[in-house]
């Protein structure tokens, strides 16, 4: 590694070490990502590269959320009057190489306006990694006029889908629960990347860049809000901690890491419990209630885009009350305070959609009120001799029970 490196060498080992003393994830990114950023642009500049091309932080590096062993992915965007210039290829090629001699591990994509706008259209993961693409040094107005051409190209009905569909295929290949023993804490059910689908598709949808633009338009409560951080803030201190464990990209939670880990975190063994329990205790609340937020918020969100398509609904059959409604083929409340003035409901939601096969799930609508009354379900409640009585009920239903318990258990009513 050359002598040139050791600024951002320096830079990052400081950075690590203040994180590993005060476990502050925030900080650490940031002071990761400038460091970064700083030695990006001085090599740019010294390849006078200043006004011939834009140089573009792409994917986590663009979003400023670099971890310890993070990809660095750079795109540097040319103009296509000047992309076959000699003189300007010969300078893209003095940079990378550069980046590499002075040990920065990049992935850079070179492409013109028109071939980034074209691939964009055509590969979800280009499209998803330069929504979140910023400006690090170059030539500003050719980066205003992509930002705008591809803002304007976007399809945010398209890009939903096609992300609900990534997302159902992701779920899958982790075999759909954020229980497993050995879980990633990016990629599984309930990990990082099922919070950073909920702010691409408000992105792309103008709907907001961050959880706080998201609360500021009503489409999260304050609570939410808090829950979605601090969540959030776990599992990047535990991807953060995996990685200087590791000493590189490590995202799962592997049984040899998992006690060194507990005890990097600060965490001790408590009621009985060994420290790497109580790690593991702690990062399965955080992903159940990652689940259940991305669920809530997708299907706002889907609400919002295909408003024609949700606002037809059916009377549920066999129902003894009034108080469920079928939309979508979705079991929805019509109060969205039914389990606030009515504890006793929360169970009998469950009963209900057991009883009705052709319902496939909860509606948001039932997931945020149920994750709102996670604090109803006291011992007082679980005495509650309706309660025990519709429980009863349920297990004696000859279909459709496994299902229930199943979404029970996603949505903290099984376990309280």
């Amino acid at each position: 590694m050359s002598s040139e490196s050791h600024p951002l060498k320096n830079a990052r080992s400081l950075a690590c070490s203040d994180f590993l003393a005060h476990q502050n994830v925030g900080k650490l990114m940031q002071r990761l990502t400038q460091a970064t950023d700083q030695q990006l642009l001085d090599l740019w500049n010294r390849c006078n590269l200043s006004t011939d091309a834009a140089l573009l932080a792409v994917g986590g590096y663009g979003r400023s959320e670099l971890f310890p062993y993070s990809d660095i992915d750079i795109l540097i965007l040319l103009d296509d009057a000047r992309s076959t210039d000699p003189e300007l290829q010969s300078n893209l090629e003095s940079f990378i190489a550069l980046c590499w001699d002075s040990g920065l591990e990049i992935g850079s994509a070179v492409r013109t306006l028109s071939e980034c706008l074209s691939e964009a259209q055509h590969d979800i993961t280009v499209r998803t990694s330069v929504l979140e693409a910023r400006l690090l040094g170059g030539h500003r107005g050719l980066f205003k006029l992509f930002k705008r051409s591809f803002d304007e190209a976007m399809d945010p009905k398209t890009f939903f889908q096609a992300k609900l569909l990534e997302q159902q295929q992701r779920h899958y290949k982790y075999q759909e629960t954020p229980y497993a023993l050995e879980p990633n804490c990016k990629e599984s059910p309930g990990g990082l990347r099922d919070l950073q689908i909920i702010l691409w598709v408000s992105k792309a949808a103008s709907l907001g860049n961050s959880y706080t633009d998201l609360f500021k338009r009503g489409l999260i409560t304050e609570r939410e809000l808090k829950e979605l951080s601090r969540n959030q803030k776990l599992l990047q201190n535990i991807r953060a901690n995996l990685h200087l464990l590791a000493k590189r990209r490590q995202d799962v939670l592997v049984f040899d890491l998992q006690a060194g880990l507990a005890k990097q975190t600060g965490i001790h063994q408590e009621s009985g419990r060994l420290a790497s329990e109580e790690l593991m205790r702690r990062y399965y609340w955080a992903a159940k209630a990652v689940s259940q937020l991305n669920t809530i918020l997708l299907q706002n969100i889907e609400a919002i885009l295909f408003p024609n398509e949700s606002r037809t609904t059916y009377p549920i059959s066999g129902s003894d009350n009034t108080m469920f409604i079928e939309r979508q083929g979705l079991l929805d409340i019509v109060d969205p305070q039914l389990y606030q003035k009515h504890p006793e409901q929360i169970l009998r939601t469950f009963l209900v959609f057991a009883q009705n096969p052709a319902i496939n799930g909860l509606s948001a609508s039932v997931f945020r009120a149920l994750y709102n009354a996670r604090q109803l379900m006291n011992a007082s409640w679980r005495k509650d001799p309706r309660n025990r009585a519709v429980f009863m009920e349920l297990l004696k239903l000859p279909d459709g029970v496994t299902t229930a318990f199943r979404l029970m258990n996603q949505t903290s009513v099984l376990g309280r």
